[in-house]
Order: structure tokens, then C-alpha cells, then sequence
């Protein structure tokens, strides 16, 4: 499974970019799929997930104001980013998950750069 993120870039405070990813397999194939992100000098940590047929959880730092969501037509996920503050500032990476064959595999998308300027 390939993951290609894009939609990173210079924004400023309170702005509202969208963030893509593109799934090379199929939405059936996948068990959960969703954003993370890693700030400088931080560890990466988890923003937005979507486990296909149950629910979706977020970051309580970006509850409200960030959504996931996935386009079936063009196999797409995507992160609404709404009123982005500078502290949002990090790689944003897209992840996936899959159980095939009595095994769990985890896919990770090169990073998209989201710097928010105040």
C-alpha cells in the first residue's frame, strides 16, 4: 500500500488548508487509516484516525477544528485543517492500516510540511 500525501505549505494563523492523501489499495482492504503529525523536537503523535465501519477519534488539541475524512471516488483521505494556530506547525503524515493474512501491516506516507505563521 502507497500513501502520497500533499497539500502542506505556509499558512497563517487562523487559515484553513486541506490536507490530501492518495491510497494506492482499496478502502475494503484497509482496517483503519489516518493523519499523525511531528512538530520539531517532538515525538509524532496522533491526529485524526478513522477505523473503516465504526468511528473516527482526534486529538483533544484539534477536536472542533480539524476533520478526517475519505473520498471513495478518488480514493482519498483528507484532513480539513480549520483555524490553525502556530503551535499546529509540524510534518503531517498519512498512515494505514491492513490485516491480511492473520497479520497486521502498517503503511506510512512520506510527511507534508504545514507551517502556520502568526
Amino acid at each position: 500500500v502507497q500513501l502520497q500525501a500533499s497539500g502542506g505549505g505556509l499558512v497563517q494563523a487562523g487559515g484553513s488548508p486541506r490536507l490530501s492523501c492518495v491510497v494506492s489499495a482499496s478502502f475494503h482492504s484497509l482496517n483503519a487509516m489516518g493523519w499523525y503529525r511531528q512538530a520539531p523536537g517532538n515525538e509524532r503523535e496522533l491526529v485524526a484516525r478513522m477505523t473503516l465501519g465504526a468511528g473516527t477519534n482526534y486529538a483533544d488539541s484539534v477536536k472542533g477544528r480539524l476533520t478526517i475524512s475519505r473520498d471513495n471516488a478518488k480514493n482519498t483521505v483528507n484532513l480539513q485543517m480549520n483555524s490553525l494556530k502556530p503551535e499546529d506547525t509540524a510534518v503531517y503524515y498519512c498512515n494505514a492500516d491492513q490485516y491480511y493474512d492473520g497479520h497486521y501491516f502498517n503503511y506510512w506516507g512520506k510527511g507534508t510540511l504545514v507551517t502556520v505563521s502568526s
